[in-house]
């Protein structure tokens, strides 16, 4: 039995000529829908997760820790001024690798408005810092204001989103920030400083911005008490995943000497990183399940296939068919099946990750409009119904960004066809086993 005739065979069980009712053609066709179904959500939360992933990745590197981070020694000498502090920062310009540095100081603080006080996290940065830098320029948004009056030796500030809805303040507000208390005569007396919103952001990530407080970095060094604050130099590169972020790394350091411990980005967000990439595998490897059961249907439709084939195995085997071209029949068959799952899964998973945003919006309406219902037949007012937020940027980004994973869904498409293809054995296997003198006997 040749190949071809293998091949012809194949297709005569996947495309029969006669319209004969078939069970078994129907449980694969079944099959192949499933393998199909089973691949839209796989491709969507593997596309959803890695773009999530992207996107929060993108914001603590190039918002909080940049790609290499100097974390000044608070007794260096580089921390006793601005222009100290700013001189330090441009020595890493020089080093190979470095495409900018930008120098910071950060404390914890109170931020008091006429309505409310919180916590805050207060960065001293240089003005040029939203504009310069690239993730500064294209990852923040100003909500309200603007940049133009955030100028060095100004008493203004660029607050967070969150910040500035529970401290009830806008564009062109006061506040005053209230920072870590000095000693003077043995008495404590806290350093307080007014300041005026210049402009209100917002990353799209409110779980790391939440508490964000800009001011320049002059007007920081007047309100931060000597030796209380923390200093950095934020150093961006070409690429932050590239190979070669540590010899980049290695020469910082040579620069910094004992004045700043060096650190690369990874190496100071390693625990959520990791846990973004655990959680991505803990989901794709639940969808690779179901992708796994609705391949077992391939498997027993094979079966009843091969039962209700064996007058037809029996004959090929009568005239010449031999027990490896009939088994290479029905492995073709469910590897077929598997592929024609693929072609169909794989488009329609691909249109529904790039339309993600929008599907959300509509199933976010849904379910407004379905508990709103509900709320008011329960007799309560509808002036006190709150919304629901499904992506809630207290924990999630406000916009997933789209980013296919070709890689990864290449590793879809041929797991799933090797995948097919595996639970096609046994049934071929007994299909090839088939004696045609005890078939055509009982016939």
């Amino acid at each position: 039995m040749t190949i071809r005739s293998s091949l012809l065979f194949a297709q005569r069980l996947i495309f029969p000529r006669a319209d004969k009712a078939s069970i078994a053609r129907k449980s694969l066709a079944g099959a192949f829908l499933c393998i199909g179904i089973s691949i839209v959500p796989l491709v969507v939360v593997l596309t959803v997760s890695n773009g999530m992933i992207y996107g929060m990745t993108e914001r603590i590197i190039g918002l909080s820790s940049s790609h290499i981070e100097a974390a000044l020694s608070r007794t260096s000498e580089h921390t006793t001024s601005a222009q100290r502090l700013e001189l330090f920062a441009q020595q890493f310009e020089q080093v190979s690798g470095v495409t900018s540095a930008f120098p910071e100081a950060n404390l914890s603080a109170l931020a008091a408005s006429s309505s409310f006080r919180m916590g805050v996290q207060l960065r001293a940065v240089l003005p040029a810092m939203f504009t310069d830098n690239a993730s500064f320029a294209s990852l923040f948004k100003i909500v309200e204001g603007r940049y133009d009056d955030f100028v060095a030796g100004s008493r203004t500030a660029i607050v967070g989103q969150h910040a500035a809805e529970r401290l009830g303040l806008h564009a062109g507000d006061s506040f005053r920030i209230i920072a870590a208390a000095q000693s003077i005569n043995d008495s404590i007396v806290p350093r307080t400083a007014s300041l005026k919103v210049a402009a209100i952001i917002s990353s799209g990530y409110q779980e790391l911005d939440a508490a964000w407080l800009f001011v320049p970095l002059d007007t920081g060094f007047n309100i931060i008490r000597a030796g209380a604050g923390r200093y950095f130099v934020r150093i961006e590169t070409a690429d932050a995943f590239s190979a070669q972020l540590m010899r980049v790394q290695s020469y910082c350091a040579d620069v910094a000497g004992f004045d700043a411990d060096v650190y690369r980005w990874d190496e100071l967000n390693r625990a959520r990183y990791e846990n973004f990439s655990s959680t991505k595998v803990m989901l794709v490897f639940i969808m690779l399940l179901i992708v796994l059961v609705a391949s077992v249907n391939i498997s027993s439709s094979l079966v009843m296939l091969v039962m209700e084939k064996r007058r037809e195995i029996a004959i090929i085997k009568s005239i010449g068919g031999s027990q490896h071209g009939i088994a290479l029949s029905f492995l073709v068959t469910g590897t077929v099946c598997g592929i024609g799952g693929v072609l169909v899964g794989l488009p329609l998973g691909l249109l529904c990750a790039t339309n993600v945003n929008f599907i959300i919006k509509i199933i976010e309406k849904i379910v407004n409009a379905a508990s709103k219902f509900l709320y008011l037949l329960s007799g309560r007012n509808a002036a006190d119904f709150a919304s629901i937020t499904l992506m809630d940027p207290a924990y999630y980004l406000t916009e997933v960004p789209v980013l296919i994973p070709l890689r990864d869904l290449a590793v879809i498409v041929v797991s799933t066809i090797l995948l097919s293809l595996a639970v096609s054995v046994i049934p071929a296997y007994k299909a090839g086993r088939e004696k045609p003198l005890e078939t055509l006997r009982k016939v």
